[in-house]
């Protein structure tokens, strides 16, 4: 694989400069009776790679195509790159490259020819770079060995990856993604884990839009969780997991003792779920230290302490519960 092809045009506005890439201030979408988005507020820090997750219906599609300027919001504003959208999009999204809602090409054309095209629009590629940077974007992807076949007889998969293609012809400080690993087989799935990852490295910020919670907690330094229109939550995915924890997990051989001197100083534990040689502690009691002294104290062999972290599909459940 290669890496994007070095242009000598600099970026209008580097994300370096900007503290927020992306910035969503009361916006709110209506379409006739139904709210698609109701309201958020939302900040997309620079460098970061946010994971935008909801059920279907939450509201994410209807989200980044007012951030990209694609639709006008009923009420509230949208910056990018520290534009105005949609009143400044020609400064902005020359800087943004997205794939969103699935990609569009000419079915009888080539998907070299299809790239081509979207090529030879780009303002920040001139016709001499073109060329290269559809070689370097098929090779990125994994489709040079098919960049010749006509795009109707591409899979689902390989369709999805000349999308991807067409966002990464140039380095970009913004890439947004929704649902990229759409169609895609494990190999396909691997393949855009390690382009997510060469773009945050590279200083992009990238947007994914995904189902796929393993994935993002895979790829993303911080998540954005939608629920009927409305934001429930946002912020460092570390963060909020932390926040998620279910108290103190204590590794050690001697369950039973543990147990019955935890319980005997007035505190919530119980064997851990999925671990034989592992009791949790729940918050509210003890502090951590007092806890770990008192079995040390009783002869119990403590051989790890940690604050237990949720997994992102107990949090995103949690999150985006109907209420009762």
């Amino acid at each position: 694989m290669t890496s994007a092809p070095r242009l000598d045009a600099a970026p209008v506005r580097p994300t370096a400069e900007l503290p927020v890439a992306a910035r969503a201030v009361g916006l709110r979408k209506v379409f006739g009776r139904t709210v698609a988005v109701d309201g958020i507020d939302l900040e997309v820090p620079a460098g970061s790679v946010l994971g935008m997750l909801g059920p279907n219906g939450s509201g994410k599609t209807s989200l980044i195509r007012m951030l990209l300027g694609l639709t006008r919001p009923t009420a509230g504003t949208a910056e990018l790159l520290g534009h105005p959208i949609p009143e400044a999009s020609d400064h902005a999204l020359p800087q943004v490259g997205a794939l969103v809602e699935g990609p569009g090409f000419h079915p009888f054309l080539s998907g070299r020819e299809n790239l081509r095209r979207v090529a030879a629009a780009e303002p920040l590629l001139s016709s001499g770079q073109i060329r290269g940077a559809v070689d370097a974007a098929l090779e990125r992807v994994g489709l040079a060995g098919a960049a010749d076949r006509r795009f109707r007889a591409y899979s689902l998969g390989m369709k999805q990856r000349l999308g991807l293609a067409s966002a990464l012809l140039l380095p970009r400080a913004l890439v947004v993604l929704d649902e990229p690993t759409n169609g895609l087989d494990p190999a396909g799935t691997r393949d855009v884990r390690r382009i997510i990852a060469e773009l945050h490295s590279g200083g992009a910020t990238v947007i994914v839009s995904s189902h796929l919670l393993a994935e993002v907690e895979a790829t993303c330094t911080h998540v954005a969780v939608l629920q009927a229109g409305s934001l429930v939550a946002a912020g460092e995915l570390g963060s909020l997991l932390q926040a998620g924890t279910g108290g103190l997990l204590i590794a050690t051989p001697d369950v039973d003792l543990a147990l019955r001197t935890l319980r005997g100083a007035g505190a919530t534990a119980y064997r851990a779920q999925g671990d034989e040689h592992a009791v949790m502690v729940d918050d509210g009691g003890p502090p951590a230290q007092d806890v770990i002294a008192l079995l040390v104290r009783a002869g119990v062999a403590v051989h790890e302490a940690r604050r237990d972290r949720a997994k992102l599909e107990e949090l995103f459940a949690r999150l985006t519960e109907e209420p009762a």
